[in-house]
């Protein structure tokens, strides 16, 4: 045990992570030139369009050092803000990590927040400055920044380059010399912990775990503790490039289980995996239960196809633990989900993926956050997480809403337009540090729903992509907050329902119902989009009807002929108005979300 380091990459997007994984395989041998792709471990499609990780993804390696051989497990991590949980489950199975900072960038907000995350595990921290060869980099000025941050010297910053190959030997070094070996008892009862699962339509799901104590053997009972459910062992082993099966894993290593185990909710993240003959006693504290930060309805096109999305989002669920969702139905939309999203890109990615992977067409409904209402009567408290549940206002004594701690690092330049910025979101100013004289670190307490929509994007806008951002819950004040509803033809269009501040109902209404009359497409019968608040309208527009010509037979003759068949159509046109119902486009949901 003592020749196996366990350790993850960190970093910020775009930072260079992928790039450097594939030298360290290449440079241990664990792949060959022919296996070789740019960015190696993202094997998803859509993490190769984009150019960024969504899974963390472990991979075992075989290093010759000083005569003796050593077995590196690395996992590569996602950089992006909303797939922190994958980064934290990383952590928890590790020893050691390589801090990757952007020689050309410096460090940025997501670097600092994966940094606390690895050193509340107590992990060794192998400081790397990525990206030497950029015409672009800045070594001094970096190192000084990573030393202010971590409080390491300057020898023990490796400088490297993912494209060239500069200073994978040294880090592969380093890893070896400064990472220490994974503490555990090869004798003691099996105890083992579930970080990541996958499911593979031949085999079941696949459970990868790192085994902290005892020795897992090829047809041992297995039990997950969390469960309580018992398996055999059908096939274990390691994870190479591909699932490289073992008659046996022992302490301290990284492997997988094959158990044939079908149902998704048998496996859960953080579980502990013993065997049923010599049972450990305690489970291993597994990791803390995500917090979705976003709520969003999704539902089936077609209504028929509710069962095959259920089961769509159990497989996804495996693959991306921080996805949460519960059944619940809309009078517009039938059948769906209500999912909770670690932000909007996680949001995208989910959907964009059960397209790819599921054949699922979805409709998205608005997104929005998690409130508290307390009721007057008995001080009762009510979790609103859709705007549909909200009871009717002169029951409510006070709304909470949630608020977020966000940290922004951006160049001096845009300090300005940024704080404008976040003060229209409702933002408070509660800290300016200047790291050097180029680079500002501000932070503000913003409402979750505020950021919710598009402020991530105006925000790399407005600092022309310089500003990095990163954010935590900080927990939930009083708010007023209103519920607008979206009515056509007076009936209430349930999925465009939102909370938002009072002072900005009015304009949100006005913006949303002018955004309408463009998508709806006309009837025969005007239609009114309206937006109230309780049971006062705010905002109007009309969808003026399609008219019919129906005297255009009529050539000549007397006007009563003429009147006649006019006040038919308007017969017509009233009862048409009552039964006729209007459909919305997919698009107008869409469109309302991208409202600025």
């Amino acid at each position: 045990m003592k020749n196996i380091r366990n350790f993850c990459i960190i970093a910020h997007i775009d930072h260079g992570k992928s790039t450097l994984a594939d030298r360290l395989l290449q440079t241990t041998g664990a792949i060959t030139e022919r296996q070789l792709q740019e960015q190696t471990l993202d094997d998803m499609d859509l993490e190769r369009e984009r150019g960024i990780t969504i899974k963390s993804h472990a991979i075992q390696m075989n290093y010759q050092f000083e005569g003796e051989e050593y077995v590196l497990n690395l996992i590569d991590t996602p950089g992006h803000v909303d797939f922190s949980y994958e980064v934290s489950r990383s952590i928890a199975a590790c020893e050691g990590a390589l801090l990757i900072v952007d020689a050309s960038q410096g460090i940025e907000a997501q670097t600092i927040s994966n940094l606390y995350l690895a050193l509340e595990h107590d992990l060794e921290i192998i400081p790397v400055l990525n990206k030497m060869d950029l015409p672009g980099a800045m070594p001094e000025e970096v190192s000084d920044q990573i030393i202010d941050l971590i409080g390491c010297s300057q020898d023990d910053i490796i400088p490297a380059s993912g494209k060239t190959g500069l200073g994978v030997d040294q880090i592969l070094e380093a890893v070896v010399k400064r990472v220490s070996a994974p503490k555990g008892e090869v004798d003691s009862p099996l105890q083992a912990m579930v970080f990541d699962s996958v499911f593979n339509s031949y085999r079941g799901i696949i459970a990868y775990y790192r085994v902290l104590n005892g020795v897992i053997k090829k047809g041992d009972k297995v039990k997950f503790m969390n469960t309580r459910k018992e398996y055999f062992a059908d096939e274990i082993g390691v994870l190479g490039l591909d699932l490289v099966p073992k008659k046996e894993v022992r302490a301290g290593d990284v492997g997988y289980i094959i158990s044939g185990i079908k149902e998704a909710k048998e496996v859960k993240v953080g579980d502990t995996i013993t065997t049923v003959a010599n049972p450990c006693t305690t489970a291993v504290k597994g990791f803390e239960d995500v917090k979705p930060m976003v709520f969003a309805g999704i539902y089936p096109v077609d209504t028929e196809d509710y069962e095959e999305l259920r089961d769509a989002m159990g497989r996804l669920q495996l693959n991306d633990a921080s996805l949460v969702f519960a059944p619940e139905s809309s009078a517009a939309l039938g059948f769906g989900f209500r999912c909770g999203f670690l932000g909007m890109l996680h949001m995208e990615i989910i959907q964009e993926r059960l397209e790819r992977e599921f054949d699922m067409t979805v409709i998205t409904t608005v997104p929005n956050v998690s409130y508290r209402a307390y009721l007057k009567k008995d001080d009762e408290l009510l979790i609103i997480n859709n705007p549909s549940d909200l009871p009717d206002p002169s029951r409510i004594d006070y709304v909470e809403e949630p608020f977020i701690k966000a940290q922004i690092i951006t160049k001096s330049d845009y300090v300005g337009a940024i704080m404008t910025l976040c003060i229209e979101k409702r933002g408070e100013l509660k800290n300016q540090v200047y790291l050097t004289s180029e680079r500002v670190e501000l932070t503000f307490d913003i409402p979750m729903t505020e950021i919710v929509f598009d402020f991530y994007d105006k925000l790399k806008t407005i600092s022309k992509g310089y500003a990095s951002f990163d954010y935590q819950p900080i927990g939930y004040k009083t708010s007023k907050l209103v519920k607008l509803d979206i009515l056509l033809n007076g009936d209430q269009v349930d999925a465009l329902s939102a909370l938002v501040h009072q002072d900005n109902a009015y304009n949100l209404g006005k913006k949303i119902c002018a955004k309408l009359r463009e998508l709806i497409p006309r009837q025969q019968f005007d239609i009114a989009i309206q937006g109230a608040i309780g049971a006062k309208i705010i905002s109007r527009e009309t969808v003026k009807a399609v008219r019919k010509d129906v005297t255009a037979k009529c050539y000549g003759g007397d006007i009563s002929r003429k009147r006649k068949l006019l006040e038919k159509q308007k017969k017509g046109k009233k009862r048409m108005r009552q039964i006729g119902n209007v459909e919305v486009p997919q698009s107008a949901f869409l469109a309302v979300l991208k409202l600025d």
